[in-house]
């Protein structure tokens, strides 16, 4: 993931550590009907295009992203879970490279389509709006953005530790080793969402699951 000290303490160190076990998370029962289908929709919504993935982590979402898109520019800040991604042996098409998910320094200009997954919850509230405003500066007009993160189940979802006051949640993640990080994770409202894409989209489509949220939308 991206470096986010400004955001969350830790949370760059948390993802190296676990990078090991990151998509462990993928394995759940209870969530695999909808993996399915989104493993089946993201594609097929960046279909031809040159896309922007932002904070990668271990290629699980490229490796899916690859099946139609034109090419994939997949980032992140962490070279232990790059090392991972690159060893999935993907395509040409797919370039992994290292930069922060947060300044978006160092992205390449010119893809028409960004995919964001589980990157939002990680960003606080109040730096949203500017996030979004940034990933569009680095896209072409009329670029197709989709964005996946996660509802909060109580029966699937880590129980969230504390509330700030300005309304970020977090959680309290332990790692195989027994280490623990309190992570930042939100879950936003429709209402959060389509505020936060406001002053970059044309329109937007937001589709709701029961463990997921898919937020579809298209530049100005």
């Amino acid at each position: 993931m991206a470096d986010v000290k400004s955001f969350a303490p830790h949370l760059e160190k948390y993802y190296a550590r676990r990078a090991g076990e990151y998509e462990k998370i993928y394995e759940k029962p209870e969530r695999q009907a909808e993996l399915a289908w989104l493993r089946e929709r993201i594609p097929r919504a960046v279909e031809g295009r040159k896309v922007l993935e932002v904070a990668c982590g271990t290629g699980y979402w490229t490796q899916f992203l690859a099946k139609k898109a034109r090419a994939v520019y997949a980032c992140d800040i962490n070279e232990p879970v790059l090392e991972i991604a690159r060893e999935k042996g993907l395509p040409p098409s797919v370039h992994f490279f290292k930069a922060d998910a947060v300044t978006l320094e160092g992205v390449p200009t010119g893809c028409n389509a960004a995919f964001a997954g589980f990157w939002w919850s990680h960003v606080k509230k109040a730096d949203l709006a500017k996030f979004v405003e940034r990933l569009a500066t680095r896209l072409e007009p009329g670029a197709t953005v989709v964005i996946l993160d996660n509802q909060f189940h109580e029966q699937s979802s880590t129980p969230l530790s504390r509330r700030d006051a300005e309304g970020n949640t977090y959680q309290v993640r332990k790692l195989a080793n027994g280490d623990e990080y309190e992570i930042l994770k939100n879950f936003p409202t429709p209402e959060e969402l389509t505020e936060a894409v406001r002053g970059v989209a044309r329109e937007a489509t937001l589709e709701t699951l029961q463990y997921y949220w898919l937020l579809h939308f298209t530049l100005k």
